[in-house]
């Protein structure tokens, strides 16, 4: 996963891999501030070839969190997929407060 904010444009970007799967396979949930990015990969081939039968499995699941900030806007959250490229953008509603120092009194 990569991700990107650009601080001009008030957005950030996150990026996934998921060669060889389908945007079917791939589960979106937001819940409680969390966004859940979840896969399964279910792949079986088989084939013969000069008296061998080959069969091949493969078998998987992915699952990442991400915790988004207090400024995201959960109604605006876009997901695209190319190419095996999962892209999901966050646009921000305010950038974030720098820090504020605390003096002891």
């Amino acid at each position: 996963m990569d991700l990107h904010e650009d601080t001009e444009k008030n957005l950030a970007t996150a990026t996934f891999e998921f060669p060889g799967l389908k945007k079917e396979d791939i589960q979106l949930n937001l819940h409680d501030g969390r966004l859940v990015v979840s896969a399964e990969r279910n792949i079986s081939s088989e084939y013969s070839k000069d008296g061998y039968a080959v069969r091949e499995r493969q078998y998987g699941k992915f699952s990442r969190a991400l915790k988004l900030a207090k400024g995201v806007k959960d109604d605006e959250i876009k997901a695209s997929m190319e190419n095996g490229i999962l892209t999901i953008s966050f646009p921000k509603s305010s950038p974030e407060e720098a820090p504020r120092k605390i003096t002891i009194a």
